[in-house]
């Protein structure tokens, strides 16, 4: 135990000397390794930094990382925004429910949750607040309903989640569907709620010529969703191998089709997922060293033996690994949190009887709740960045619908076939 006393008390007083999270992961491990196990150790942390890396799960990051930006700069995003307007519109709350039901398409696109956030944010934020609605409304809609893009697939905290449990990273995908689905039309159902009650009213709906129209301005971009999802599903391609389709696809339409996209800009495309694949690898690097310490020192075992003479139970383990992950995510973004908690808390969810797919679901569901908190929620940030509002106001702004999300979080918690339902039906088919 003083071993792992040792290594998270470096850890956190790195943190609290503002240390990125990454170097402070790594450096608490090398520092608490030298301490007990002496230099000689350092070679096998060195190498197993190394082979965490060698995985072929992780390409799927980069790519994915790509095909989102390519998207999201592009005309993609915009004509998925009017065909989320032209169907759901006219309801009392239509541009804010638009605004969300984009988010959910634009989710499926990109399996990124700022990415979401700005994409279909820098277009709907003037468009809501010019119809009236106040800027705390349209910004708490566009920043909630923007961190579906780590649950509904693709998702990359899915794959690092996957990669870092050892589980199907197509399973983990089809789990996130049907709560990402659920937790959007709760979004949706409480901005329709408070809409009505700041006395909108239902417009005349757009004409079915409209409707097809729009439909057709962005079937390229939706078949992205078709092409991943299906291709998974039907046998086509990898998890890993549907990431690099999605990226030559996203390219593909953005140049060729929609042609909204320069060669010259490119670069700048390239070089930004460059820099977010660099920034979440060497993350996933020194966390994975972390983590393989602690594995190393029988760390998780102990826990595990720890919480059986807790006799919290199931029901009081997963109240417990909410709290951690809700307060872990104030302070830490998701890859980090789910390389350090996943090889400590996966090993007592098993021996509980917890299915590993649908802890990764609560796992996922509670980043995107981290994405909403801060100081470190970065969709606030991004949020904040386009529509000019203080962080404070953002904050303020999303909380209705994080507690929405919440309120989804514990039904998915504790009805675990929400989760279950479509991997066990791929199974059993």
């Amino acid at each position: 135990m003083s071993v792992a006393l040792v290594l998270f008390g470096i850890f956190f007083i790195l943190l609290l000397l503002s240390t990125p999270v990454a170097v402070a992961l790594g450096a608490s491990t090398f520092i608490t390794s030298y301490i007990f196990e002496g230099k000689e150790s350092l070679i096998d942390l060195a190498s197993a930094l190394f082979s965490k890396l060698d995985k072929y799960a992780l390409m799927a990051i980069p790519m994915f990382i790509l095909a989102g930006n390519i998207l999201s700069k592009g005309g993609s995003a915009k004509r998925i925004v009017e065909f989320a307007k032209a169907f759901v519109g006219h309801l009392p709350g239509g541009l804010p429910i638009a605004a969300i039901f984009a988010s959910i398409i634009f989710a499926a696109v990109s399996g990124s949750s700022p990415a979401t956030v700005a994409a279909i944010g820098s277009i709907m934020f003037g468009a809501i607040t010019a119809a009236g609605y106040p800027k705390s409304y349209a910004v708490g809609t566009i920043t909630a309903s923007g961190s579906l893009g780590i649950l509904i697939p693709p998702s990359i905290v899915m794959i690092i989640y996957g990669v870092t449990a050892e589980q199907s990273i197509g399973k983990l995908f089809i789990a996130g569907i049907i709560p990402g689905l659920i937790i959007g039309f709760m979004l949706m159902a409480v901005t329709y709620i408070g809409a009505k009650r700041l006395g909108f009213k239902k417009q005349k709906p757009a004409s079915w010529s409209e409707k097809w129209q729009k439909f057709k301005e962005a079937f390229w971009a939706l078949m992205t969703i078709v092409i991943i999802i299906g291709g998974i599903y039907g046998g086509i391609f990898t998890p890993t191998e549907a990431a690099a389709v999605s990226a030559v696809w996203a390219l593909f339409i953005a140049i060729f089709i929609y042609k909204d996209i320069n060669i010259k800009e490119l670069y700048i495309v390239f070089l930004d997922s460059a820099k977010t694949s660099a920034m979440i690898l060497f993350i996933i690097a020194n966390a994975s060293m972390f983590a393989y310490f602690l594995t190393l020192e029988n760390i998780p075992q102990m826990l595990s033996d720890w919480v059986v003479n807790m006799h919290l139970g199931k029901i009081g383990f997963l109240i417990a690994v909410n709290i951690l992950l809700l307060i872990a995510g104030n302070f830490m973004e998701p890859s980090s949190i789910i390389m350090i908690m996943v090889p400590l808390l996966l090993p007592v969810a098993k021996m509980l009887g917890i299915n590993p797919i649908h802890f990764g679901v609560i796992i996922t569901i509670n980043m995107e709740l981290g994405m909403l908190t801060p100081p470190v929620g970065l969709n606030l940030f991004v949020a904040s960045g386009i529509t000019g509002l203080s962080i404070k106001d953002v904050v303020k702004a999303v909380l209705p619908w994080f507690f929405v999300i919440l309120i989804g979080l514990l039904l998915i918690t504790y009805i675990p076939q929400i989760s279950l339902f479509l991997p066990n039906l791929m199974i059993s088919s």
